[in-house]
């Protein structure tokens, strides 16, 4: 029994080309007819949505390709520091031709490739994701990528292959086990300083830390659900004695700090540093 054209475009993620559509049997007649019916959605010529499809991935597949940059990292659950937008961001392929529609402000992505329609792969997005967000940004969101298992060893060469030179020493940086984007803000900035972290360190009758700096001074970044629940401080708060008792400071940074008042996480961390080295 052919499935529905709405039925099919669910199976592939909520928008697809015709052709496609009608390899699994939905004949021009049938597509135009659910499109009448208002089941399904003419985006442009040759391409269908569901109503429900994200308004963004339906104006890049009126654009003419696929839906790039941070909100293809966001649909696939890759931490995203800077909030959304209504800016649109299309990635073309290679040479991909632009379809003219109604009201268009799209930034247009070219890369090696061929585009689509829907949502442009990870290693994509991120590659388009450099030349638009800042630095620290597209660091945190590359090593959430690859914590999340979303990039192959092919995709991080890829990634390597087509960015600039000046972009080389953040992939090699990047680290698999970072647990979290505030966790990557915090190594990426401190870098910059010049103070070197010991990362995701286990300390015996403690358990693994964030970081720890010098051998005695233990950084911890806690995400927002951390004062959301008694318990998850209670625990911090029972690891943090341990450690004290073993000789180490512990200082510990929330989203607020890491996020909106950095200036006031720097001087604490560099005092610290002072103190152990007395």
């Amino acid at each position: 029994m052919m499935l529905a054209p709405a039925e099919l475009l669910a199976r592939f993620g909520g928008v697809a080309r015709g052709v496609l559509l009608q390899q699994y049997g939905c004949s021009r007649r049938v597509l135009a007819d659910a499109a009448a019916r208002g089941t399904i959605r003419r985006v442009r010529p040759g391409v269908f949505a569901l109503p429900t499809t994200d308004r963004k991935v339906v104006t890049a597949a009126a654009h003419g390709g696929e839906l790039t940059c941070a909100d293809a990292l966001r649909a696939n659950r890759v931490w995203v520091l800077s909030d959304p937008d209504d800016v649109v961001h299309v990635w073309l392929g290679r040479a991909g031709r632009r379809h003219p529609h109604d009201r268009c402000a799209c930034v247009v992505h070219h890369s090696p490739g061929t585009s689509g329609v829907g949502y442009a792969s990870v290693a994509t997005a991120l590659i388009h994701a450099y030349r638009c967000l800042p630095a620290e940004e597209f660091f945190a969101a590359y090593e959430s990528a690859w914590n999340r298992r979303l990039l192959t060893a092919s995709d991080r060469r890829r990634i390597a292959d087509e960015l600039p030179q000046a972009a080389q020493w953040m992939l090699q940086m990047a680290r698999s086990d970072a647990q979290s984007g505030l966790e990557s803000l915090l190594r990426f900035r401190l870098h910059l300083l010049g103070i070197r972290l010991d990362c995701q360190v286990e300390i015996p009758d403690v358990g693994r830390v964030d970081f720890v700096v010098g051998g005695r001074l233990i950084l911890e970044v806690d995400g927002r659900e951390n004062h959301q629940n008694a318990e998850r401080r209670h625990t911090d708060l029972v690891r943090d004695a341990a450690s004290s008792a073993l000789g180490y400071e512990t200082l510990r940074f929330d989203y607020a700090l890491v996020v909106h008042n950095w200036d006031q996480v720097v001087p604490a961390i560099i005092a610290a540093i002072g103190r152990i080295g007395d």
